[in-house]
């Protein structure tokens, strides 16, 4: 058997390629003008690298601003999740601290505080409901729960600027209710808005373990909101 296949294939040994004949090819698929076009036309789309600064400011600004609007308008949506940014979260932590501070700004036993208790309670409460989230069997990352948590303070942001407007009046009962009144309904907004958009990355059954670390998220920062008054 070994000598028929010998056989066979006997001669091709003397089979030799010349030296003029190239052994090298381009095997590229050819592409239509068309298609190209179109493939470049992508490129260029995505690309941000010759981009001026003004007009990546303003698509950020306008990325934003899309944002505030489906927390004022919330509904179920993965934009917060899918798009996620730390721009908003970042404006909304500040502003918040600064109006804690207020008259307390001048004294050094009061004025540093109120500003870090904003940034730590945001980081530290995004980690836990983060990894509650993952021990419940979510898919939501650190970053896409920072995102929405920090959009959502929102409302008590703008509950703060209301209540520091009221305290200009006096501090009495009824600067109380009304403020009572603004946090609390804040404080609704924000829980039912972000819930919202967590809602779709939670297991079905376990929801409701996973807005009581939510509810307290924004409870611990109403509460801030509701007690603050401004130094004498």
């Amino acid at each position: 058997m070994a000598d028929e296949a010998n056989r066979q294939f006997a001669g091709l040994s003397d089979v030799s390629i010349s030296e003029d004949i190239p052994v090298e090819g381009d095997i590229s698929v050819p592409m239509s003008s068309s298609s190209s076009n179109r493939q470049r036309g992508e490129e260029d789309e995505f690309s941000t690298l010759d981009e001026p600064v003004k007009e990546t400011i303003l698509r950020d600004l306008r990325a934003v601003g899309s944002k505030f609007i489906h927390v004022l308008y919330p509904k179920r949506s993965s934009v917060l999740l899918r798009d996620w940014d730390l721009w908003g979260p970042l404006l909304l932590c500040v502003t918040l601290a600064l109006l804690l501070q207020g008259g307390a700004a001048d004294s050094e036993d009061q004025g540093g505080p109120q500003f870090a208790e904003v940034f730590v309670i945001v980081w530290f409460g995004s980690i836990i409901i983060t990894l509650n989230s993952k021990l419940l069997g979510g898919t939501i990352s650190f970053f896409q729960s920072l995102c929405v948590l920090g959009y959502c303070i929102m409302p008590l942001t703008a509950a703060m600027a209301v209540c520091r407007i009221v305290l200009v009046g006096g501090s009495g009962t009824v600067s109380f209710i009304v403020r009572l009144v603004v946090v609390t309904a804040s404080f609704g907004w924000s829980t039912f808005a972000s819930t919202a958009f967590l809602a779709d990355n939670q297991p079905a059954g376990r929801k409701s373990l996973v807005v009581y670390p939510v509810f307290l998220f924004y409870f611990v920062i109403g509460w801030m909101v509701l007690t603050f008054s401004p130094s004498q």
